[in-house]
């Protein structure tokens, strides 16, 4: 005698069913949290935005009406302007300086440093790992012992040429800058294939054809994430330039920091907002440029 089967659903369907529904929760979950990181980050620029074009006296939230006064102090303050453009030009030079530095290291330390290589690794990411106004105070008796060192060999040198100058500014901005351009680069020559390389030199290519027609085009994008990164960072540095900067000269983020002390109008978020300004160009210039499509992993 044999027995009907059983009509009741299978296990199996249940347990699929299950896992489904707990994927997608686990899906809803992760977008969930991520979009509340990005408004956690994204918040506070977005009130100093919307308090840049405040119509009120006094910098508050949410604005009392639409103005673009604000902008129009800061443009025509000759203190913000100069800041501002001298700002750039220090995180040019020390993007270009530690980018040139960081291709060359990155060269080395990846190829022929041998068993040297992880500790010349640390020693270049030390900047990363101790706080900034560690590194700027270092820098600044490091300053104060070269020119002794300097007058002693019989070298004469004017007081302060490294310290309250902008030579020693832009040292300390590119010894900042230099771990990002050269994380960025080692990256793409530890994925290098060399056999490329070795294809070119076997036509014929000398050693600089082979590196220019070659290698930089392969590592370019890690020469430009670096590059980029410097540019933004150096932009902003903050305790570097407090202590190293020159008399009677300021970068944005001290001329910024010096205003509000004494101020609270919105031409301070009008600053901020043409900070984030800057940033935005610096990124969306290099994509029309060089692209960042081969940047995405």
């Amino acid at each position: 005698m044999t027995t009907a089967p059983d009509p009741s659903p299978i296990p199996n369907e249940s347990a699929a069913a299950r896992g489904r529904l707990q994927r997608k929760a686990g899906h809803v979950l992760y977008l969930a949290v991520v979009v509340l990181v990005y408004v956690y980050l994204l918040t506070p620029l977005v009130i100093v935005v919307l308090a840049s074009v405040n119509a009120g006296e006094f910098l508050t939230f949410p604005p009392q009406g639409f103005s673009l006064r604000w902008y129009v102090a800061f443009f025509e303050s000759e203190a913000f302007m100069g800041s501002l453009f001298f700002s750039l030009r220090v995180a040019f030079f020390a993007t270009i300086i530690s980018t040139a530095l960081g291709v060359t290291v990155a060269l080395y330390v990846v190829r022929f440093a041998g068993r040297w290589r992880e500790r010349l690794r640390l020693f270049i990411l030390l900047p990363l790992l101790l706080p900034e106004i560690l590194t700027a105070i270092a820098l600044l008796f490091f300053y104060y012992n070269a020119e002794a060192l300097l007058r002693t060999l019989g070298i004469e040198v004017a007081s302060g040429v490294f310290r309250n100058s902008v030579l020693g500014l832009l040292i300390g901005h590119v010894l900042i800058t230099l771990p990002f351009v050269f994380l960025g680069i080692s990256a793409s020559l530890y994925n290098f294939d060399h056999s490329l390389e070795e294809a070119a030199r076997s036509l014929g290519a000398s050693r600089l054809t082979t590196f220019r027609r070659v290698t930089l085009p392969i590592i370019k994008p890690g020469i430009i994430a670096g590059a980029l990164l410097a540019f933004i960072i150096s932009f902003d540095l903050f305790n570097i330039s407090l202590l190293l900067k020159g008399i009677g000269v300021a970068t944005l983020p001290i001329q910024l920091f010096d205003y509000v002390r004494w101020e609270y109008d919105p031409t301070a978020a009008a600053v901020a907002t043409v900070s984030i300004v800057i940033t935005v160009i610096a990124i969306l210039v290099t994509e029309k440029l060089v692209g960042l499509r081969s940047l995405r992993f």
